[in-house]
C-alpha cells in the first residue's frame, strides 16, 4: 500500500534540487537505451490489433487528470438480475517481444517509481502514454475483463480475452465526481451511476470479508513567509469506488489462476499482535482512538482524511500491511494464497503499463479463459518474478521513505528550537551506555523514541534519558530540521517525569 502521492511546488529550489538529488542516490534512470528504443519503434511499426472488435462499446477513464499512461476503461450495464462489468486493460504484452531489449529493461525496472518531483516509468513513452495507452477517441488493443456480478455484485462469473477497445471520454477523478453528482447527462452518465451502485455494494462485501483498504489522499507542500505548509486533497468518493473494480479484477484472477493450477498471487498475512498495538498507541497520540473489539479494517474506514491528524494515522496504518509478497505456482497449489487485506486470494493484474506482474498475470489469466496453453515465456518467468518485484518494491519504498523525510524536514525547517507537545508512539530504543568518570556513580544512556506530533502531524525520532512509557505525553524541542540530509531530530524537554504513562 503505497503512500500518497506528494507534490512540491515548482518555484521551491532548496526543496526541489534536494529530491532531485534523490535520483542520482538512487540510480535512478529516466531514459531508455538506443536499443530498447529501436526495438520499440519497429514494434509500433509492425503492431496488430486483436479480431474481436468492442470499438462501438462506450468504454472511459477515470484517472488523475494530468495522468496519461492509461491502464485501464471501463463499462458498466445492468443485467436483468445484477450487473455486467466489462474492465479493459491496457494490451503491454503485446507491446514487448518476450527476450527482448524492452522486456529485459522492464524486469530490470520492476515498476513505474512515483517521486515528488517526476515519475521514472517502466516503459518509453511512446508506448506507456500514446500506442498503449488507453486515450479517449483511439482504437486500442486491451485485455478486455468481462464479470457477472448478482443484485449484491457478488461476482458470479469472469472471462478475459484480447479485444479492440475505444474510450469515449478521458475523465479526471474530480470531473468523473461532478458530473455524477450533478447528474450531466453524457453518453457514460449510466456508467458513472452504476460505478457508485456497484461501488458501494462492493465496499459492504469487503467488509463483510474483514478487508480493509487504505485511499490516502494527496499531499501539496506550500511554501510562504519562510516556512512550509502540507495542504492535503482528500480522496474523493468515486475514487473508492473505482478501486473496487481494480479489486474485483485482481479477486477474479486469483480464482482463474487457482483453478488452473499455475500463476502468481500477491498474498500478505494478517498483521501481527506487535504491529496493531502500536498502531493502536499512534491512534490515541493523534486523538482517534481506535476502540478494542472493532477490526482494523472498520477503524480504517471511519478515518477522516481530511483532518491532518488522522490522515497521519492513515499513513502509520501501512505498518499492517507488511509482509505482503508475490507467491508463484505451477501444478501445486500454494499453502499462502489470501491477501489478507483484502481478505481473499488476489493478483496484480490492472496496471500492466505501471507495473511488471502484471503483463504475466493478464497473459496468463487470457490464456485458462479460452482453454489453452499458458506461453512458455509466461510460465518461465514464474520463479523468477517475485525476486524481481521485491527488489523493485523495495527500491521503491526506500525511494518514497526519503521523500517523506525530505518534505517533513522542510515542514519543520522553519520551527527549529520550538517545543512541541508529543506521545511516544514507539520505542524506546537503548543507546550506549557513557562511560563513567567516576567509581560508584549511575550511568547514564541517551535513548531514542518515536515520537508523534500533531501540528505539523509528523512522527521522528527523539531523544531523552531515562525512563518512558509507549503511550506518554511529554513536551519536546526541535533540535534537527536539515532539508539537504533529511534529518529530524526532537530532544525531550527536561525536568519532566518519563514514566508516567
Amino acid at each position: 500500500m503505497p503512500h500518497s502521492l506528494i507534490v512540491v511546488p515548482d518555484n521551491d529550489r532548496q526543496l526541489r534540487e534536494a529530491l532531485a538529488a534523490l535520483r542520482t542516490e538512487f540510480k535512478l534512470q529516466d531514459g531508455f537505451s538506443p536499443e530498447v528504443l529501436a526495438e520499440l519503434a519497429d514494434t509500433l511499426q509492425h503492431h496488430v490489433l486483436p479480431e474481436q472488435d468492442l470499438g462501438s462499446l462506450p468504454f472511459i477513464t477515470i484517472d488523475p487528470p494530468e495522468s496519461m499512461d492509461l491502464d485501464q476503461a471501463m463499462q458498466l450495464e445492468r443485467s436483468s438480475d445484477g450487473y455486467l462489468v466489462r474492465y479493459a486493460i491496457a494490451d503491454v504484452p503485446s507491446f514487448v517481444p518476450p527476450g527482448g531489449a524492452l522486456d529485459a529493461e522492464t524486469r530490470r525496472r520492476g515498476q513505474t517509481v512515483y517521486a515528488p518531483d517526476g515519475r521514472i516509468p517502466l516503459h518509453p513513452a511512446e508506448m506507456s502514454e500514446a500506442a498503449a495507452s488507453l486515450l479517449a477517441n483511439q482504437l486500442r488493443s486491451a485485455f478486455v475483463w468481462e464479470f457477472s456480478l448478482d443484485s449484491s455484485a457478488e461476482l458470479r462469473s469472469a472471462k478475459v480475452s484480447r479485444a479492440q477497445v475505444r474510450s469515449i471520454a478521458k475523465l479526471g477523478y474530480g470531473q468523473a465526481q461532478t458530473e455524477l453528482d450533478a447528474g450531466t447527462s453524457s453518453a457514460y452518465l449510466p456508467t458513472l451511476q452504476l460505478l457508485k451502485e456497484i461501488g458501494l455494494k462492493r465496499i459492504e462485501l469487503e467488509r463483510q470479508r474483514g478487508g480493509a483498504s487504505l485511499n490516502t489522499p494527496q499531499q501539496e507542500v506550500e511554501h510562504d513567509d519562510g516556512g512550509y505548509r502540507l495542504v492535503f486533497r482528500p480522496a474523493l468518493a468515486l475514487e473508492d469506488w473505482n478501486a473496487q473494480i481494480s479489486l474485483l479484477t485482481g479477486m477474479a484472477a486469483a480464482q482463474i489462476m487457482l483453478e488452473g493450477k499455475i500463476g502468481l498471487l500477491r498474498t500478505m498475512p494478517a498483521p501481527d499482535p506487535a504491529a496493531l498495538e502500536t498502531f493502536r498507541q499512534r491512534a490515541s497520540a493523534l486523538g482517534k482512538p481506535w476502540p478494542r473489539g472493532l477490526a482494523y479494517g472498520e477503524f480504517l474506514r471511519s478515518l477522516d482524511v481530511a483532518d491532518p491528524h488522522q490522515l497521519a494515522l492513515m499513513h502509520a496504518a501501512t505498518a499492517l500491511f507488511r509482509g505482503a509478497g508475490y507467491t508463484p505456482f505451477d501444478g501445486e497449489l500454494p499453502a499462502q494464497t489470501t491477501q489478507a487485506a483484502v481478505a481473499a486470494p488476489y493478483a496484480h493484474t490492472t496496471a500492466p503499463l505501471r507495473r511488471l506482474v502484471d503483463r504475466f498475470v493478464l497473459t496468463i489469466c487470457a490464456a485458462l479463459s479460452a482453454g489453452e496453453e499458458v506461453p512458455s515465456w509466461a510460465r518461465e518467468a514464474l520463479p523468477l518474478l517475485p525476486e524481481l518485484m521485491t527488489a523493485s518494491d523495495q527500491l521503491t519504498g526506500q525511494i518514497e521513505r526519503a521523500a517523506l523525510d525530505t518534505v517533513e524536514a522542510a515542514l519543520l525547517s522553519s520551527h527549529l528550537g520550538t517545543e512541541f507537545d508529543a506521545v511516544v508512539v514507539a520505542g524506546p530504543r537503548p543507546a550506549k551506555t557513557e562511560k563513567l568518570e567516576h567509581p560508584g556513580s549511575t550511568p547514564t544512556a541517551e535513548q531514542r523514541c518515536t515520537i508523534q506530533i500533531k501540528e505539523p502531524a509528523v512522527s521522528a525520532p527523539c531523544t531523552f534519558h531515562g525512563e518512558l512509557l509507549v503511550g506518554s505525553t511529554i513536551r519536546v524541542k526541535l533540535t534537527q530540521a536539515d532539508i539537504q540530509s533529511r534529518t529530524v531530530l526532537f530532544e525531550m524537554v527536561a525536568g519532566q517525569d518519563t514514566v508516567a504513562g
